[in-house]
């Protein structure tokens, strides 16, 4: 399994901000692969909002006492004082991000973004903006720069300001078929991306056109899936980074990328940072806390 997560005040105690009118508490995320199952059962529920995201495989809800499997492509809220009781197993390879956040107007800025009241699962799609966003929430919180708090408000705004979007989008009529062919290869290239990756080949073993397959592939994703391995790959590297002592070309290796120069000035490119100087940050970071 992995983890990532981050705290205000490296509290993991759920609270209510009365000052702001939107403020993030925690994020984090997890992924199975060899753990059997990870459950987790809030009776009395939390006196903030969650909000999850599942970005690959499923996992199961429980509502009013029902169960809910949730896919890929959607996102659970949960709301202050609900039950919440929800289940990953590691057999449906789930990767979830999940953020707490609270304050005094959080109802009506929900509201705002067209996320009703009584609503529980948040029909997203999958994008792996959703996922960046949630990235550089667990480091702002993780990092503690100048004005991180606020930072953190606009990153969770943009991820409504996304959903809402989504909500507006003129529905397109959805083949069933071809949906279940691109989540076959966003998964096959989930479990591949450092290798080398031939979109070509991959549409010719499937007996489509390149243009095609590139089309539904943004469809079902909004990314090509030239920029899906990419994201993938430098992500993943952060994860390494923040985890593992691997050097820089390790990672790079390790992450499908043979040149480390070129892994170096594309992770700039995607976190603002080059590798050597993400880390760097990490270990100040964490001798300020050990303070």
């Amino acid at each position: 399994m992995y983890t990532n997560s981050a705290y205000w005040h490296q509290s993991r105690v759920d609270f209510k901000d009365k000052k702001h009118s939107l403020f993030v508490g925690s994020c984090g995320t997890y992924r199975l692969y060899t753990v059997k199952n990870l459950p987790t059962h809030r009776p009395r529920g939390r006196v903030d909002y969650q909000l999850l995201y599942i970005a690959s495989g499923k996992a199961h809800f429980y509502f009013n006492g029902k169960e809910q499997v949730v896919s890929a492509g959607n996102m659970v809220l949960y709301r202050p004082k609900e039950e919440q009781r929800y289940y990953y197993y590691g057999a449906e390879h789930p990767e979830v991000y999940w953020v707490h956040f609270t304050g005094n107007n959080v109802k009506n800025i929900l509201r705002k973004y067209g996320i009703a009241d009584d609503v529980h699962v948040i029909c997203s799609g999958i994008s792996m903006e959703y996922k960046q966003l949630y990235q550089n929430m667990i480091q702002e919180l993780q990092l503690k720069q100048e004005d991180y708090e606020e930072l953190l408000v606009n990153y969770l705004r943009q991820l409504f300001i996304l959903i809402h979007r989504q909500f507006l989008t003129k529905p397109r009529k959805k083949n069933p078929m071809i949906m279940d062919d691109m989540a076959q290869a966003v998964e096959y290239f989930r479990t591949h991306y450092n290798k080398p990756v031939s979109i070509e080949d991959y549409a010719a073993s499937h007996n489509i056109s390149v243009s095609w397959f590139i089309q539904n592939f943004k469809q079902y994703t909004n990314t090509t899936p030239a920029q899906y391995v990419q994201l993938l790959r430098t992500t993943n590297a952060k994860s390494l980074l923040e985890t593992t002592n691997y050097n820089i070309s390790e990672i790079s290796n390790l992450v499908g990328y043979e040149n480390p120069l070129y892994f170096s000035r594309f992770f700039k490119k995607q976190f603002g940072v080059s590798p050597s100087q993400f880390r760097k940050q990490l270990l100040i970071n964490e001798e300020i806390h050990s303070k």
